[in-house]
């Protein structure tokens, strides 16, 4: 049965909290001093969660953090080495995780192991960061991890033959379209393996917002994208709108006990629909592949 709540395209982060107590909740909000993340952060700390920042430049976070009492660590997602240390240094239970960070369509580049940047970052720093606080979120009796998609998903499946385009033509946003596909089928593989710790993952698209994530594209380019994917005129939306799905995938009652699920504007969303940018592609849900994604990244993360 598809997940429906009373909130919409247009609530904000407020609202979908409004009501909800974190007190003695303990969260990790990744990339939360940019964009979405301040407004995830924001919520959740108004509402009475000790939340921490990940950001890779703690000093430019610390305005931000004085400002809803908050802590930073330091995260570097595209650094393994950055992932455990944050991993080993985090002490006590975890009640809320949002894997928020993230790079969008950016020019070709390899990590330290060699993996493409964009899936090395969005999805391998996110799952060794997940798989590495494990104890800490079973510890917590009840936890939630909010894995940060889009409907860029839609522009490629996880290419499991090439993933990191050692043999194919290098192509920005099919690299990012696969990143964000293996944000979702994280949610989907995890759930199944971590919800009897109580532990449940769902992943969103959080919405067309002008924020620094886009600033490796220029407009006209991602005029063109829109056009193509017949999406023109989006409706953007500010950032507290766009970040009221992960707000409310992170806190709200109304999504105790779902998992492995993927939403946009507050609902879960329906499949995709050719022609438009709303839905979610069955690639994206796939047990099969998000089974075979969860051992691939196991087993590059522990080399």
């Amino acid at each position: 049965m598809s997940i429906s709540t009373p909130f919409s395209k247009t609530s904000a982060a407020r609202e979908v909290i409004a009501g909800v107590d974190l007190s003695g909740k303990r969260a990790i909000v990744t990339g939360g001093a940019s964009g979405i993340g301040v407004e995830t952060a924001r919520a959740l700390a108004g509402a009475g969660a000790e939340v921490t920042l990940a950001v890779r430049d703690t000093a430019a976070a610390e305005a931000f953090a004085a400002e809803i009492q908050a802590r930073t660590m330091p995260l570097d997602l595209a650094d393994q080495a950055s992932v455990r240390k944050f991993g080993e240094a985090w002490e006590g239970p975890l009640h809320i995780l949002v894997n928020n960070a993230g790079v969008m369509a950016r020019p070709l580049g390899r990590s330290v192991e060699g993996w493409e940047l964009q899936f090395a970052t969005n999805h391998y720093g996110h799952f060794a960061l997940a798989t590495g606080l494990l104890p800490a979120l079973r510890a917590a009796g009840g936890a939630r991890v909010v894995s940060v998609s889009s409907s860029g998903h839609q522009f490629s499946p996880v290419v499991f033959d090439d993933i990191h385009f050692e043999r194919r033509e290098y192509e920005a946003w099919s690299a990012y379209g696969q990143s964000k596909t293996a944000n979702i089928l994280f949610a989907v593989e995890a759930t199944r393996r971590w919800s009897g710790d109580g532990v449940f993952v769902n992943a969103l698209h959080p919405g067309s917002i002008r924020t620094n994530l886009q600033r490796y594209v220029d407009q006209a380019e991602l005029q063109r994208l829109r056009e193509a994917t017949g999406n023109p005129n989006p409706e953007f939306k500010t950032t507290e709108q766009g970040a009221a799905t992960s707000v409310l995938l992170a806190a709200s009652p109304l999504l105790d006990g779902v998992g492995g699920r993927y939403f946009e504007d507050c609902n879960e969303a329906g499949p995709h629909l050719p022609g438009t940018r709303t839905g979610v592609e069955a690639y994206a849900l796939d047990p099969d592949a998000a089974a075979r994604l969860w051992d691939i990244s196991v087993k590059e993360v522990q080399r």
